[in-house]
């Protein structure tokens, strides 16, 4: 099960690494790093209750949130600097 565990970990990181590029918005790339992030701390804290998967998944959706507006504050914030 540790087996699974890793996997998931290591397929979601590097799924949302690939994924945040220059192209990508600061909202996209908050939700992705917190998606890749949260997955990895979810498949952790669920492998040792034998939920690796189920933990992850939970993860993911809780750090693509996060992140998300955590990368709209900041999209924003950007936004309104440039007032001339």
């Amino acid at each position: 099960m540790k087996k699974i565990a890793k996997l998931i970990v290591v397929a979601t990181a590097a799924g949302s690494l690939s994924l945040v590029g220059t192209s990508c918005t600061p909202t996209q790339q908050g939700a992705a790093m917190g998606a890749g992030l949260g997955a990895g701390a979810g498949a952790l804290i669920g492998s040792r209750n034998g939920n690796a998967g189920r933990g992850a998944l939970i993860g993911a959706a809780a750090g693509g949130l996060g992140g998300a507006l955590v990368g709209d504050a900041s999209d924003d914030r950007g936004r309104h600097d440039h007032r001339y």
